[in-house]
């Protein structure tokens, strides 16, 4: 009797701390018809994969594009600034110390930010032997020298193309005697037929005019002329869906901005702990009620845990918060099993490092992450 009276107290002091760290459950604003419209677009359980994998390749090259597109995920996720000369290029950090040779080759520029540099300038660092060096359980010679990628290429990537090569180097793309840095296109030999989209984010506000002229060019918006992409029963067809392109930001600016320019395209707010300086419960209320009113169907919050230890922006409170204003939550960023089974029943899609183990929680059909990379050459 004393056990269970024991047993009994225990639950019941740890219902009240539950309910005294819960927030109280205002009315908020619900996502109107057009916006969920446009939610439902964007598949559930989607796989995105996260810098194309920073696991088992060097982020945002086309070994990891290539890699994610064979492995079946949904989306490419990129991250997208601006270079001096007005290209769009793929890299995540302010400066490129962290994953290219800068230092070796613009010593006295090293910590200069990306958009000091034109694309000319950024083809000629290696971003992939870093990799190598800091992951040398995952190292393959192939890597060293891999490219910086520009907008245009993940998008040719997800459609079956590389980047042509003549010993083992990239084609340069010339524009009468001048080469502005750009590399020539061949289909993939080694592409299966999977055709994720795009999933993009604006690094910064104030290029989202040129952003939107680049997607509507290439056939990406559904809203204007989209293209079509063929697409092989029983493989990833995601590129030729209204649910192709997602843009995604933590600069509200450029969300607001995108949403007058691009209003057909899903959108993702997303969420930074270290950014909040509210509590909680007040920053959580905040950001559903500009999500509403700015019609973005996605909320993008981390996720806690080893490796990453992000804070915790995904409690099943907060996840409630969200779905009860019909929007949904794809969040960051997924690096193991046990994180995937924690979160995978509150939210709507992951972002993830390792879309071979996405996958199959999801109980999708996932193939050996290093025979693809095989398969792929390298």
């Amino acid at each position: 009797m004393k056990y269970n009276a024991l047993i009994w107290l225990a639950v019941v002091i740890f219902t009240a701390c539950e309910k005294k760290n819960m927030p109280k459950q205002e009315q908020l604003p619900v996502l109107s018809p057009q916006a969920r419209h446009i939610r439902y677009q964007v598949p559930t359980g989607a796989v995105i994969a996260h810098r194309g994998t920073t696991y088992w390749a060097p982020e945002e090259t086309e070994a990891a594009y290539r890699w994610a597109r064979n492995m079946g995920a949904d989306y490419l996720e990129l991250d997208l600034q601006m270079t001096r000369d007005s290209v769009l290029v793929a890299v995540h950090d302010n400066d490129l110390r962290r994953t290219t040779n800068i230092a070796e080759v613009f010593p006295e520029r090293a910590t200069d930010p990306v958009s000091a540099f034109t694309l000319v300038e950024l083809r000629r660092l290696d971003a992939g032997s870093w990799f190598n060096q800091a992951h040398p359980e995952q190292a393959r010679p192939l890597f060293a020298d891999e490219k910086i990628l520009t907008l245009e290429d993940v998008s040719m990537i997800a459609l079956g193309y590389r980047i042509r090569r003549a010993e083992d180097r990239p084609v340069p793309r010339m524009n009468g005697e001048e080469w502005t840095g750009h590399y020539g296109y061949v289909k993939d030999t080694a592409d299966i037929g999977h055709r994720p989209g795009l999933y993009i984010e604006t690094k910064t506000s104030g290029f989202e005019e040129l952003l939107t002229r680049q997607l509507k060019g290439m056939g990406w918006y559904v809203g204007d002329n989209p293209r079509f992409v063929e697409v092989r029963p029983g493989n990833t067809g995601v590129a030729n869906t209204a649910g192709r392109l997602v843009l995604q930001s933590f600069s509200r600016k450029s969300l607001v901005r995108l949403d007058s320019l691009l209003p057909a395209a899903p959108k993702c707010l997303l969420l930074w702990r270290p950014d909040m300086r509210d509590s909680l419960e007040t920053t959580w209320h905040e950001s559903v009620v500009f999500a509403v009113a700015n019609n973005i169907e996605f909320i993008g919050p981390s996720i806690a845990g080893p490796p990453n230890n992000y804070g915790e922006l995904t409690a099943p409170w907060m996840a409630d918060l969200v779905h009860n204003s019909g929007l949904y939550i794809h969040a960051y960023t997924f690096d193991t099993p046990a994180q995937m089974q924690r979160y995978k029943d509150r939210i709507e899609g992951m972002f993830t490092n390792r879309a071979d183990l996405s996958l199959q929680v999801y109980g999708r059909p996932a193939a050996d992450a290093r025979q693809v990379l095989i398969e792929l050459g390298y």
